[in-house]
């Protein structure tokens, strides 16, 4: 579920599930915590970058299993585990850059912002489902409001716009936007440099500004799931889930 090469020591990190659309179901996050962990854990590793397979970066939660969770403990820990990983990424010493084509919706759209660096091509698509679904992301706001501020962060957590990459980058959730193909070879580039710099100063670098970055990201996905979880009751939502779940 997660393609892993190293190139120039760069570890690339694919997520390929493309039959969902690149989903984040429980084994996907758990391949790629366990793929981060050993990317983390290689010496000879000096920075990641975390992309996905054709036909794009990451369609968000996969909303089939988390209708079919038993209850709302279950819901709740469906989702906890994704935002767990993501605010990791942070806190690896190593940096971490996204490479962004086709899409980045829900879940998929704040795993890549929640990267030290964000490429995008032009052409990508990015959206914040879950509101227009009926409820609020349960993870990774904090990250998002610290790449674009909390007034941007809101209107883009509304989804009721999709916006290109160069959009984006102009709003500041993306670093680096080129035309579409080329995310890659960009991230790739862009990591190779970070990874040719004093490793325990690059380290360092990340340690420092972190705290300014997700104080708080904790207790704040805490709440934003106790919202998640609250909104699920409502009718809409639940049908939806029901839905993807083959219920109805």
């Amino acid at each position: 579920m997660i393609g892993r090469e190293t190139r120039d020591g760069v570890a690339v990190l694919a997520l390929d599930r493309p039959q969902r659309r690149n989903a984040l179901s429980t084994a996907l996050v758990e391949a790629l915590d366990e793929a981060l962990t050993g990317a983390a854990q290689d010496p000879e590793v000096g920075a990641i970058v975390l992309t996905g397979a054709s036909p794009g970066f990451c369609a968000g939660s996969d909303l089939g299993e988390m209708g079919r969770c038993s209850d709302e403990a279950a819901l709740a820990e469906h989702q906890r585990y994704p935002g767990a990983v993501a605010r990791r990424l942070g806190l690896l010493d190593k940096p971490v850059v996204a490479a962004v084509e086709g899409f980045a919706f829900g879940g998929g759209f704040i795993l890549a912002v929640s990267c030290d660096l964000v490429v995008t091509a032009d052409d990508a698509v990015w959206n914040l489902a879950e509101v227009p679904n009926g409820f609020l992301p349960p993870w990774g706001l904090t990250a998002l409001a610290a790449r674009v501020g909390p007034v941007t962060a809101r209107r883009l957590t509304w989804g009721f716009e999709r916006l290109d990459g160069t959009t984006v980058q102009a709003l500041g959730a993306a670093d680096y936007v080129v035309p579409g193909g080329g995310a890659l070879e960009r991230a790739l580039a862009v990591a190779a440099q970070l990874a040719a710099l004093p490793p325990a100063a690059v380290a360092a670098t990340k340690r420092f500004y972190q705290p300014m970055m997700d104080a708080g990201a904790e207790s704040r996905d805490a709440a934003a799931l106790r919202a998640f979880v609250e909104n699920c009751r409502e009718p809409g939502a639940r049908a939806l889930l029901n839905r993807y779940a083959g219920r109805e």
